[in-house]
């Protein structure tokens, strides 16, 4: 997770999970959380799943993230599973909206899959100055983004 210029669309998602860890995975710094990503025609990200793992091969949703509505979902964020975080809602609502400030993944005809596990306190640290300036560069307030 490196600060610069040409920040990827991956690399905030990433941090956006790291800065939102004790939300997602609360009482335990083990554990994995997927992000699954979906294209749009023409390009764009359409949709973002975060799915959580704290004991091996049981995933649950936690988060989803739809740039359009449709009969099965409306736009925006949705927490499922008792899941929620104000922080994450507001990073991802601020991203995706302006998702082309960032360099976007190929779009090779397939769903993308991020997997992150628990975050060192170092990693934290790096996450939450990345998504700061990602939040500055989009012109949004930077939610409070506190490292444990």
């Amino acid at each position: 997770m490196k600060l610069g210029a040409n920040q990827s669309l991956e690399r905030i998602l990433e941090s956006a999970i790291v800065v939102s860890w004790a939300d997602l995975m609360p009482g335990t710094q083990t554990g994995l959380i997927h992000i699954e990503y979906g294209f749009a025609a023409g390009g764009t990200l359409d949709y973002l799943k975060f799915w959580s793992s704290i004991t091996r091969g049981q995933w649950l949703l936690a988060c989803e993230y739809w740039m359009s509505a449709s009969t099965f979902h409306s736009a925006g964020v949705h927490f499922h599973n008792g899941y929620q975080s104000e922080g994450l809602a507001h990073i991802l609502g601020s991203v995706m909206q302006h998702q082309t400030a960032f360099s976007l993944p190929a779009d090779l005809g397939r769903q993308g899959l991020l997997q992150i596990p628990a975050p060192t306190q170092e990693e934290s640290v790096v996450a939450a100055a990345s998504v700061s300036e990602a939040l500055d560069r989009v012109g949004s307030a930077p939610a409070q983004l506190a490292v444990a």
